[in-house]
């Protein structure tokens, strides 16, 4: 590349998968396993369902997706329906992917609560045999997308859709707010924090890809708690166990600011990634 020191490599040369592979290792950040989301599935069902499935994220990523003339659609890592339940309303097939399966039970039986009957759900993991899942119009992966070898992950989306390809990935690296974790002091180190967003999108530079970006604000995981306790319980989902003397610096910022801390600190972003499979 012009003006670049003669031992530094080009874009063409840096292997962004393994960087990312190599982020994922040396933060030793695990995906969370099935079992994990399986306990969450009723809470996030009855939310899902108080809302009315329609929460301001569900409202932005629906409305980036162009399904003209879209008969069917894959969504990867459904949850209990958060996308799969509105688009079955608007297209003719929903294929339902996850590794949880009371998720997957929270899916079916809202869908059948609400008479849809074109939701196919499917215990499938990004890394299980996809064989029998098939190949449909759209494939769509929201807010499931931080695995070990995303890679692979993508080039499977890309191989069982014929049009389009979307999904969202944690732009800012960390699922709590850089104020809160902040408060944390010595315990931020402990916190995973998500391989940077432009390893994801060179890989997709990589793989031919002329991706579009944009950008979905959501309110804080944390936003609106109960209390205290709650508000430390649903911070430890995200950054794990907190000691004692974390949860004491909590305390005193939580007290300080109650309305702010009902906020949960700044929104979170999440980049939204498309891209034409049918072009490149």
């Amino acid at each position: 590349m012009p003006g670049m020191p003669s031992d530094a490599q080009s874009l063409d040369e840096i292997d962004f998968a393994a960087l990312y592979r190599e982020h994922m290792r040396r933060h030793r950040l695990v995906p969370k396993p099935a079992s994990a989301w399986d306990s969450r599935a009723a809470d996030y069902a009855r939310s899902q369902g108080a809302r009315g499935d329609r929460s301001s994220y569900v409202d932005d990523f629906l409305g980036r997706l162009d399904l003209n003339g879209v008969n069917s659609v894959l969504d990867i890592g459904c949850g209990p329906g958060t996308l799969a339940l509105p688009l079955a309303q608007r297209v003719a097939e929903v294929t339902a992917l996850d590794h949880s399966p009371r998720m997957l039970e929270a899916l079916q039986s809202q869908a059948a609560a609400a008479g849809l009957d074109n939701i196919r759900a499917l215990h499938r993991a990004w890394e299980d045999d996809w064989d029998d899942v098939p190949v449909c119009d759209v494939a769509i992966a929201s807010r499931s997308t931080t695995v070990d070898d995303l890679e692979a992950a993508l080039h499977k989306m890309a191989r069982h859709t014929r049009l389009r390809a979307y999904f969202s990935y944690p732009a800012d690296g960390f699922f709590v707010a850089r104020e809160i974790l902040d408060v944390l002091g010595a315990q931020h180190g402990s916190v995973p924090e998500v391989p940077d967003l432009l390893l994801v999108l060179g890989m997709l530079r990589r793989m031919g890809v002329h991706a579009r970006l944009d950008y979905i604000l959501t309110p804080s995981r944390l936003a609106h708690s109960t209390g205290f306790d709650d508000f430390v319980q649903r911070l430890a989902w995200s950054t794990g166990p907190l000691d004692d003397a974390a949860k004491n610096r909590l305390r005193s910022w939580y007290d300080a600011n109650p309305e702010r801390a009902q906020g949960g600190g700044a929104p979170m972003r999440w980049a939204f990634i498309g891209w034409d499979v049918a072009a490149h």
